[in-house]
């Protein structure tokens, strides 16, 4: 058998252009994290932590909401369209919270940018453009790129409030969202059509599925927790690091190198759990670093060298877990709801980002900045009981593969035939979609036996 066809220029271009779509959302929210509690205390309304929490966090809750609605309506109303709707309404958010000259204001319009939910749109638009078995690839990409803007965003933030000021980075991000629309015109191609894909769209009937499965409830709340610890933890830190001597300016002499220091340290753990398969091992041990990150902040949050040194291990756990939670929901999901177990994963983030804002600020507004330490390490600790008690996940990954139409028969003789061959752990066949997922082992698996046989189904034989 010829070696699989490697990503093709169509696949490469469709990639590209939309994860630059979701790096550019991603800017938006994060190139403010580092500097916007600093920023809104010169507002009215600003002496208020609780609504300084929630002008951080309240992106993730209109995105929570309507990011699964923005997907369903893109199945009904084309791809294209429904994501340039939402950039449009996402560059108005920044607009006006560009213009806002009070706290209320911002809350409004990073309510408004998080409306402008069209992840589930970009990622179905990129399940239209790639072939099943080269989408993990694609999807790859997209995840990296958000990873990359996150690193940029807590470096360049600083930066740029020094040179545009908050409403500067506001406006800057929604100008590069309708920039995003030619991009998505004219480089992205247009898909020949429309249709659900199970690996990466949301299922409402197979909803009740997930939400029933323990091992996927753990990574849940685990992204929940990182996310709700993360937005609580930036309406805190930059005081704290100006309490230690450095203008909100200079912020980025911190978290350039930590960031850094972090990403380098984040590959071999990844590689070695992995490759090695110690996954759990490798995960349950960053939950716990986080643990002692966040204690660790909780008590040296008057010590400018505690917080930084505290700081790295937070980034180096964050890292970590961020690139290890995606792969095990994919592990661990049935592959005919993959889609709907990423959606909720996703929600759950989401959710947690504007939990964490909310309330981080209410402590620290009512019992102080420590008190939101220890909210995020009893978010820790609850969540390193959860992962010690997890199934270590299975040393497999999903292939799809797209067969055409396929008969009652040879659906039969797929689901007879496939589990006979090395290595395939686990068959599904959607016929409907004329799409055969399989669980495989990482290594070893007899692709080119799998392969043969699905040609011969193809072509009819």
């Amino acid at each position: 058998m010829p070696a699989p066809d490697p990503v093709s220029r169509l696949e490469r271009r469709a990639a590209a252009s939309l994860a630059s779509i979701f790096g550019l959302r991603m800017l938006g929210m994060f190139l403010i994290l580092p500097v916007f509690a600093l920023y809104a205390q010169t507002l009215p309304g600003g002496d208020d932590h609780t609504l300084i929490g929630l002008a951080l966090g309240i992106y993730g809750l209109t995105q929570a909401l309507l990011m699964i609605p923005f997907g369903m309506a893109s199945d009904r109303l084309g791809r294209k369209p429904v994501i340039i709707f939402g950039l449009v309404i996402f560059a108005l958010g920044s607009f006006l919270a560009a213009y806002a000259d009070t706290l209320a204001g911002i809350i409004l319009g990073r309510a408004l940018q998080g409306a402008g939910a069209v992840s589930a749109a970009v990622t179905a638009l990129l399940a239209d453009l790639t072939r099943e078995e080269k989408r993990t690839q694609a999807m790859a990409l997209i995840g990296s790129t958000i990873g990359l803007a996150f690193a940029f965003s807590l470096a360049a933030g600083p930066a740029f409030y020094k040179w545009i000021g908050v409403p500067g980075i506001f406006a800057m991000t929604g100008v590069l969202a309708l920039l995003a629309i030619p991009v998505l015109k004219y480089v992205t191609p247009d898909p020949g059509r429309t249709a659900f894909h199970s690996d990466a769209e949301a299922n409402p009937a197979r909803l009740r599925d997930v939400l029933r499965m323990p091992e996927l409830l753990r990574l849940n709340w685990g992204i929940f927790a990182l996310h709700a610890a993360q937005m609580a933890m930036f309406v805190v830190v930059p005081f704290a690091l100006v309490q230690g001597g450095l203008e909100g300016e200079r912020h980025w002499l911190v978290y350039l190198p930590v960031v850094v220091l972090s990403f380098a340290l984040m590959v071999p753990a990844i590689i070695y759990g992995e490759k090695r398969g110690e996954l759990k091992r490798v995960f349950v041990a960053a939950v716990a670093l986080m643990l002692a990150a966040q204690m660790g902040l909780a008590l040296t949050l008057d010590l400018f060298w505690g917080v930084v040194a505290a700081l790295f291990a937070y980034f180096v756990a964050f890292n970590i877990l961020e690139a290890s939670l995606p792969s095990l929901v994919s592990k661990i999901a049935p592959p005919e709801a993959k889609g709907t177990a990423m959606g909720v994963y996703n929600a759950s983030q989401a959710f947690g980002l504007f939990f964490g804002g909310l309330f981080g600020g209410w402590l620290a507004q009512h019992h102080g900045f420590v008190a939101v330490f220890i909210f995020c390490t009893a978010l820790m600790l609850a969540w390193l009981l959860l992962a010690a008690g997890m199934k270590p996940p299975p040393r497999v990954k999903t292939q799809m593969f797209h067969v055409g139409r396929l008969s009652a028969a040879d659906t039969g003789r797929l689901l007879a035939a496939l589990p006979v061959f090395a290595g395939v752990e686990a068959v599904t066949v959607l016929a409907e979609e004329g799409a055969v997922l399989l669980k495989v082992a990482q290594t070893g698996w007899d692709e080119e036996g799998v392969r043969h046989l699905l040609s011969q189904i193809s072509e009819g034989g």
